[in-house]
C-alpha cells in the first residue's frame, strides 16, 4: 500500500460518512430521501456553518416538512419557524420562500418525485445538474452536493467529483484527476468518498490528521 492509499483508508476511516447520514436522510433511490436530499442540498449550499444546515434539515423534518406536500402545504410563516428552530436565521425568510415554491414546482413538473426528473434527464448528468438548478435557492453549488451525495443511489452520475471535492484532494496530495482519484477508493461508495474529501476541503484539520495517521 502506498502513501496515498494510506492517505484514503486514514481519511475514510475517520471520517467515511455522507452528510446525507449527519442529517439523519437514509438515502434510498425513493421520493422522500431524495426529497430530504434537495432541501438538504439547498441549506448547505448557503453560505453558513454546515453543522447549521445539518441542524436545520432535521428540524424540519420534526417539523414534518419532509415531502413536497408537506412543505408546499405548510404556511411561510411554519417554515421560517423551523428553520430558526435549526439555527438557519441569517437566510430563514428567503429560504423559506425558495422552499415553498421548489415544493410546489416539483409536485407540479414532476409529481413530487425526483426520479422523474432523473428519468427527464435520461443519464446524462450535465441535464440532471441543468435541472437541478431549476428549483428555487439550487445554484451549481447546490446541484454538485445533491448529485455528489446521490451518486450512490443514481450511478449514472459516479464519479462525481465537483470543484470541492478535487480542493480536498488536492491539500491531502491525492491526484486531481477524477477518475485516477476514483481508482483510489476502490470499492467504497463514491458518495462516501466525496464527502470526506470536501471535508478535508473545509476543514485543515481533517486534511491535517489523515496525512499525519497516513505517516
Amino acid at each position: 500500500m502506498d502513501r496515498r492509499q494510506r492517505v484514503v483508508r486514514e481519511l475514510l476511516g475517520a471520517h467515511g460518512r455522507t452528510y446525507a447520514e449527519d442529517a439523519g436522510i437514509g438515502l434510498k433511490d425513493t421520493p422522500q430521501p431524495l426529497y430530504r436530499l434537495l432541501v438538504l442540498s439547498h441549506l448547505l449550499s448557503a453560505r453558513i456553518r454546515g453543522s447549521v444546515a445539518l441542524a436545520t434539515a432535521r428540524a424540519l423534518h420534526e417539523a414534518g416538512l419532509r415531502d413536497p406536500r408537506r412543505m408546499a402545504r405548510a404556511s411561510w410563516q411554519e417554515r421560517v419557524d423551523a428553520l430558526g428552530r435549526g439555527g438557519y436565521r441569517r437566510y430563514d425568510e428567503r429560504t423559506a420562500t425558495q422552499l415553498g415554491d421548489g415544493a410546489e414546482l416539483l409536485t407540479e413538473r414532476w409529481g413530487g418525485d425526483l426520479r422523474r426528473l432523473r428519468g427527464e434527464a435520461d443519464g446524462k448528468v450535465t441535464e440532471l445538474r441543468r435541472l437541478l438548478q431549476e428549483f428555487p435557492g439550487i445554484g451549481p453549488a447546490g446541484a454538485d452536493i445533491f448529485l455528489r451525495e446521490a451518486q450512490g443511489v443514481w450511478p449514472e452520475a459516479a464519479p462525481y467529483l465537483d470543484a470541492k471535492a478535487l480542493q480536498g484532494a488536492e491539500r491531502l496530495s491525492l491526484p486531481t484527476d477524477p477518475e485516477r482519484l476514483a481508482e483510489l477508493a476502490g470499492d467504497t461508495d463514491p458518495a462516501v468518498f466525496a464527502a470526506a474529501l470536501v471535508r478535508a476541503a473545509v476543514e485543515k484539520e481533517v486534511a491535517q490528521d489523515a496525512l499525519r495517521r497516513a505517516g
